[in-house]
């Protein structure tokens, strides 16, 4: 692990990180302008990740993001709508809504306890079906037991296999148990060809949290000032409501600057801050999605 840190000079220091979280909160009011909410509604990975998911409930979620301009024209589509990868045939047959992109959560998500092989194909088949992004799992059954070669083999492989799509890796930061590990992980990610590196999957507790986002965010930045490879960041899982997105946005323009304020380096993993979002902006009740 020293390796990474001492590679990058970014050793995460929690009072440091507790205080950067502090004056962020305390200056919060600056980030919740109307103009950075409807920026963040276009930032969103508009998600459905239920078991109990079919193809008509994801027909019609995609049927409300084509319309939703016509509902709410002075406001952007979402970046993506994410789903399970048996469901990107549907979402490529039936979307047309400018600019939205197929994402799927792949490779054994959400534990990402199965074969490499494995992971490998099912995010091939997604890709040939028409994702345009792959949000995959770091095997923390690797990563945990220090196996860190492996976990950057698999990361390598799946990307090879996927080519020019965007892939995502999840860390679950609420699993890797300290700041040192989500550093650890965040470079090793990184450096094994991540195009962005993602909070959560949204099915553990905790899931995103200021000081994951920190944490991950200064080793974005030291990754890029050391190799000029700009790579995304995605918080998911526990935003609920304006404050949350905007606290996020907050994190990555005070960390990584205005290079990273658009929908191609940064996206929430969010549903449910939609229709916040949108209520907050128009003064009332929206409960479009």
């Amino acid at each position: 692990m020293s390796n990474f840190l001492e590679n990058y000079q970014y050793f995460p220091d929690m009072e440091i990180i507790g205080k950067q979280i502090d004056t962020i909160q305390s200056n919060l009011e600056h980030w919740l302008s109307p103009e950075i909410l409807t920026k963040c509604l276009s930032m969103i990975d508009l998600t459905s990740l239920h078991s109990t998911d079919t193809m008509s409930d994801i027909a019609v979620l995609v049927e409300k993001v084509n319309n939703f301009k016509g509902k709410f024209p002075k406001y952007p589509y979402p970046a993506s709508i994410c789903v399970y990868p048996n469901f990107s045939e549907t979402i490529k047959s039936k979307l047309t809504a400018e600019g939205v992109h197929i994402t799927v959560v792949s490779g054994g998500f959400p534990t990402s306890q199965t074969y490499k092989e494995v992971k490998c194909l099912e995010s091939e088949l997604a890709v040939k079906n028409g994702a345009d992004e792959v949000d995959i799992v770091l095997a923390l059954n690797k990563f945990l037991d220090n196996d860190f070669d492996a976990c950057t083999e698999e990361i390598k492989a799946i990307k090879s296999t996927i080519g020019d799509k965007t892939l995502k890796v999840i860390l679950e930061t609420g699993a890797l148990g300290s700041a040192e590990n989500i550093a650890h992980a965040s470079f090793l990610a990184m450096e094994a060809g991540a195009d962005f590196i993602k909070t959560s999957t949204g099915k553990l507790e905790p899931a995103a949290t200021p000081m994951a986002a920190v944490v991950m965010c200064e080793c974005i930045k030291r990754y890029y000032e050391k190799t000029g490879r700009q790579v995304g960041f995605k918080p998911a899982g526990g935003m609920k409501i304006s404050k949350d997105a905007a606290c996020y946005y907050a994190i990555a323009d005070t960390i990584l600057g205005e290079k990273w304020l658009n929908n191609k380096f940064l996206r929430f993993g969010a549903s449910r801050v939609t229709n916040n979002i949108l209520s907050d902006l128009e003064e009332s009740t929206i409960t479009y999605y």
